[in-house]
């Protein structure tokens, strides 16, 4: 129990506390958060006890009534912190004391803060993972549903800023999606392995008074136990590797975003951002700026590099924030279909040029080359390389034919590619297919 200093560790010193230490020191103005679970701990700690012989049935639950209060508090906004309370198990263990008397510092019978810590900070972890998922798949889903409608639409493919080759709309919208499925895997992952109990594990040593691990597995229904108690009380692999996936995730997300925000520019004009995800300008009154786009994007910075509990807190608030935000603008996002089938061009085609002389039977290595010498021919010509005549294009190989026509369609250049994960129609709903399979079974 707190010694009368307040602190859960304060019987082996004398004196104060330096104030700057003790500031340096609290977590409580961010691990307040885990009130909630730090509760939830206690309550099945205490029925361990009580298995065990260190609590009666009346002092369980004495101490189950107080920590109902200590929550019911908290719900309701009127639970006071005291300037002792460096972090929230010492709250409300302070607190259970004041509602309960003395009973109260048997609750902390053989359990360590170093286990109630990352106890809380688990369970708290193992909720989070689990409403991010929910948000992360409803994204994806969002997705799918746009690529599926506009499947028929066509737009340029683009390398380095570079128009390359025509593509389907939906193409582009499900190369973001599936690698957001990795990262709904992937938060999976990290969520099995953050539900690992590490309660009764003591400071490093673990517990020494018959308390049943088990019983605290199932009264927190952690899928397993930890299996070193030293282990169990530093290690925060889960932490990072939770950081890591939010940073990936961020990455993927702002890749998508920084498409978009060129996409709604007047010199592209392909989408157009709903007003409810865009804002205006103080100055100038024709702008429209794509600010949801532009803060996740810069919201990624906020992600890459945090470490430690608290930017657990904070990370996990930002993707929440984030995966909603561009649910919305991907669900309200206006295309305009005119304007990606204008922005086609027939110097995009060259590489079909070469796939035609490939069917041909020329090697792809001259292919190329003939392609490239055709592109030159018409821009020395200044005409679009598909008005380049039959005749032109036999002096630079005699394998070109009337049939050589086909290759300037561009519903034809996108159907070519028809391998599994290619632009072709077939390909295409192949890709949303399997995204909407993988997304019902990671909700089996």
């Amino acid at each position: 129990m707190a010694s009368e200093s307040g602190k859960l560790w304060g019987g082996r010193f004398v004196g104060a506390v330096d104030p700057i230490m003790e500031k340096f020191n609290a977590s409580i103005a961010y691990d307040r958060q885990l009130w909630e679970v730090d509760v939830q701990g206690s309550k099945a700690y205490s029925r361990g006890l009580q298995k065990a012989g260190l609590l009666t049935k009346a002092e369980m639950d004495k101490i189950l009534q107080g920590l109902d209060k200590v929550a019911e508090e908290w719900a309701q906004g009127t639970f006071k912190l005291n300037p002792n309370d460096e972090d929230i198990h010492t709250a409300n263990e302070r607190r259970l004391k004041e509602l309960i008397g003395e009973t109260a510092g048997k609750l902390h019978t053989g359990r360590s803060r170093n286990d109630q810590v990352v106890t809380d900070l688990r369970l708290w972890m193992r909720q989070n993972c689990s409403t991010l998922s929910g948000l992360l798949r409803e994204l994806i889903r969002t997705m799918v549903d746009r690529a599926e409608a506009e499947r028929d639409i066509l737009f340029p493919g683009y390398t380095h800023l570079q128009r390359a080759q025509p593509i389907r709309w939906s193409h582009w919208i499900l190369s973001h999606a599936v690698a957001l499925t990795r990262d709904s895997e992937r938060l999976l992952q990290v969520q099995k392995r953050i539900n690992v109990l590490p309660l009764g594990s003591g400071a490093i040593a673990g517990n020494p008074l018959g308390v049943d691990r088990e019983l605290l597995r199932t009264e927190l229904k952690f899928g397993a136990i930890t299996l070193n108690s030293m282990d169990a009380t530093s290690e925060r692999d889960f932490v990072a590797e939770f950081l890591f996936w939010a940073s990936l995730c961020m990455t993927h997300l702002s890749r998508m975003a920084e498409d978009l925000i060129l996409y709604g520019t007047k010199e592209f004009s392909f989408v157009q951002l709903s007003d409810a995800y865009s804002t205006g300008s103080s100055l100038m009154p024709q702008k429209k700026n794509p600010d949801s786009l532009e803060l996740i994007r810069s919201k990624a910075g906020r992600v890459f590099g945090r470490e430690d509990k608290e930017a657990v807190f904070e990370v996990s608030d930002t993707m929440g924030a984030v995966l909603q935000v561009a649910t919305g603008v991907i669900s309200t996002l206006q295309i305009h279909r005119e304007n990606m089938v204008q922005a086609l061009s027939p110097d995009m085609l060259a590489t079909d040029l070469a796939y035609y002389l490939v069917r041909k039977g020329m090697p792809f290595r001259q292919a190329h080359e003939a392609s490239g010498k055709a592109v030159f021919m018409a821009e020395t010509k200044g005409v679009p390389l598909n008005q380049l005549s039959l005749k032109e294009l036999q002096t630079i190989s005699p394998l070109f034919a009337g049939d050589v026509s086909q290759v300037w369609d561009y519903g034809h250049s996108v159907e070519q590619y028809a391998a599994l994960g290619g632009t072709a129609r077939s390909s295409v709903d192949w890709q949303i297919s399997q995204v909407r399979a993988l997304l019902r079974a990671q909700q089996a």
